[in-house]
C-alpha cells in the first residue's frame, strides 16, 4: 500500500518522488505549502488520527 504523504489532496511519497523525478524539485510540495498557507489544509479532518 503507498505510504499517503498529504491527506487533503491525496498525494503518495511515490507521486513525490515521480514529481522530483520529473522537475527537479516537488511541485507537489509547493502546492500543498501554498494551500496550507492559504487555509486550505484540511489533514486534521481527513487524516485517519487525526494529526
Amino acid at each position: 500500500m503507498p505510504r499517503r504523504i498529504c491527506y487533503c489532496f491525496d498525494h503518495t511519497e511515490q507521486d513525490i518522488i515521480d514529481d522530483v523525478r520529473r522537475h527537479g524539485t516537488s511541485r507537489i510540495l509547493a502546492e500543498i505549502k501554498m494551500a496550507k498557507a492559504m487555509g486550505r489544509c484540511q489533514c486534521r479532518e481527513k487524516h485517519p488520527r487525526g494529526t
